[in-house]
């Protein structure tokens, strides 16, 4: 096994505490975005109308501390990325993470072991690099003019990102430059840096905003922002919270609006139900999304903690569906993959059908941005590869290193143990049938197993029937986990796509469907070109090869 080189400011948890930026500095950063389409930057106090749990206004010393955390983060994200040359490879706790004196395991279980841990800010985490791994090195005008974005809603927005193919490429460079036609009709007035970073293919943004009250947050927008809802909208904003949080996945879309002249789509979402989809995964709605590569805007210490959650369980999963070799490839697709098996749209012509191989193919740095930390504090999963020794083979996006992970019995029960609650649940009650475990005794064993070794069970240890699972023909194995992924997805995200035309309207959600249409077969027809390419290429190959005396 080879453990790569990977810098210093990448590897999370294994890194020296970077130095913060000065908190003047910080606050400038993070709360007076560069505008430089002519809007007016906000006061730091901004982040003081942020609410806590009891509605009341944030002390300005927590939003001061966030704002400087987000800044800090955002400056470990840019020194990775420019960090190329580390010759020091990784410590060697990292290597011997699978024993029990271990500090990485130690680490793990402050964290993992115990969920309910009490975080109120970025002081109450790990250490002071947690979760750094979750803001990806990014263009410094592009993200200044994301950030922007936020500051434009006077409702209390407490954490925020902006994801999909509008801030992350799903193809390589088309060399293409729109006309301004072709620009206005998607951004009415696109800042320079978002007209570069989509590469000559003007496309809508997509953000989501954590909340801390919906009803609340959407009576503040809707005085603001009215042409931002449809008609829903009249009947007031207990009809609109009331419809975000009791239908489909607890996320509320207004589509197709404009903001500092870029199109955006922004979903609302309240914090309570992100946290409990990242620890838990009960629908994987925004849990999934979060699995691949997201720009964070605005960050907070509960979510933070939840996500490094949710990338673990990510991991676990995929591996738990991969044979024991395989490669980066295949571990970013399968865990990109995870959020679309069971969504409806891509059953219909609604998605690309390369959407994963597209996603993974032009974003192997940032996938290795997310994980590397993570994979280095697992025990039983490592590089099997010589290329893993180059000093900057983490950002050579052509490289697709080769992995193995141990397949004992134990280490694997460990893993199924550890994988969210809901999800496990659902897992447990695929296996209780496919053993005829009657209901009585079913539940008799797992009390069994939670007094056999207390200890054991409160670190999330595998027993006996999570061994069973693990020992599994592997194949009967990833059909189960496949299943229980399609019944976790498939309903909430149904529904969500069901009262799409309520939330956005019917204009804007056939404008919608249209473009995912247009995408499905852009995607059809890009795997028709590949497929005749490879036939004319084998024809030749023959050709020539009978040609030969």
């Amino acid at each position: 096994m080879v453990r790569g080189r990977i810098p210093a400011a990448l590897r999370g948890r294994l890194a020296p505490r970077s130095r913060p930026l000065r908190p003047a500095l910080a606050i400038q950063l993070s709360t007076s975005p560069i505008c430089p389409f002519g809007c007016a930057p906000r006061p730091a106090r901004r982040y003081g109308t942020t609410r806590n749990a009891d509605n009341a206004g944030v002390d300005e010393k927590e939003a001061r501390e966030s704002a400087q955390h987000d800044a800090a983060a955002d400056s470990a994200a840019d020194t990775a990325g420019k960090d190329t040359s580390s010759a020091q490879a990784l410590a060697s706790e990292a290597a011997s993470s699978s024993t029990a004196g271990s500090s990485v395991v130690s680490d793990v279980q402050d964290w993992e072991y115990d969920p309910n841990v009490k975080v109120e800010s970025f002081k109450d985490l790990p250490h002071a690099n947690f979760g750094v791994n979750q803001h990806i090195p990014f263009d410094a005008e592009f993200k200044e003019v994301l950030k922007a974005i936020p500051w434009q809603f006077r409702a209390p927005i407490r954490y925020a990102f902006a994801y999909g193919s509008g801030v992350f490429p799903q193809s390589k460079s088309s060399g293409k430059t729109p006309s301004d036609e072709e620009l206005r009709a998607i951004h009415p007035k696109a800042p320079l840096a978002v007209q570069r970073a989509q590469d000559g293919t003007p496309k809508m943004i997509d953000f989501i905003f954590g909340v801390s009250h919906t009803q609340h947050w959407h009576s503040l927008n809707m005085k603001q922002h009215r042409d931002h809802y449809s008609s829903l909208a009249t009947l007031g904003s207990g009809a609109v919270s009331y419809v975000q949080d009791k239908m489909g996945a607890g996320v509320y879309f207004n589509p197709y609006v404009v903001v500092n002249g870029i199109l955006i789509k922004y979903g609302v979402v309240q914090l309570g139900t992100l946290e409990k989809d990242l620890t838990q995964w009960d629908t994987l709605y925004l849990a999934g999304r979060l699995h691949k590569p997201v720009k964070i805007l605005r960050d907070d210490p509960k979510i933070r903690l939840a996500n490094q959650m949710n990338l673990l369980s990510a991991l676990r999963t995929a591996l738990l569906l991969l044979p024991p070799n395989f490669t980066e490839e295949d571990l970013y697709g399968t865990i990109a993959g995870i959020s679309y098996l069971g969504d409806p749209r891509m059953a219909l012509p609604t998605e690309n059908p390369r959407k994963v191989k597209n996603i993974v193919g032009n974003n192997m740095a940032n996938f290795r941005r997310l994980y590397l930390p993570l994979i280095e504090t697992l025990p039983n999963v490592a590089f099997n590869d010589a290329g893993a020794g180059a000093k900057d083979w983490i950002w050579d996006e052509a490289k697709n290193l080769k992995l193995a992970q141990d397949m004992d019995p134990v280490k694997r029960g460990n893993m199924v143990r550890r994988l969210p609650k809901a999800f496990r649940s659902r897992l447990y009650f695929q296996y209780q049938k496919k053993l005829a475990i009657p209901s009585e005794d079913f539940r008799k064993m797992m009390d069994e197993s939670k007094a056999e070794d207390a200890i054991a069970f409160k670190r999330r240890e595998g027993g006996g029937f999570e061994r069973r699972i693990a020992q599994d023909d592997p194949i009967e194995l990833r059909s189960y986990i496949r299943t229980v992924i399609k019944q976790t997805i498939s309903w909430p995200a149904t529904t969500q796509s069901l009262k799409g035309p309520l939330t956005s309207g019917l204009l804007r959600t056939w404008r919608y469907l249209r473009e995912k249409m247009d995408k499905y077969r852009q995607g059809k027809e890009a795997e028709k070109g590949k497929a005749a390419e490879h036939e004319a290429g084998s024809g030749n190959g023959s050709e020539g090869s009978e040609k030969k005396p």
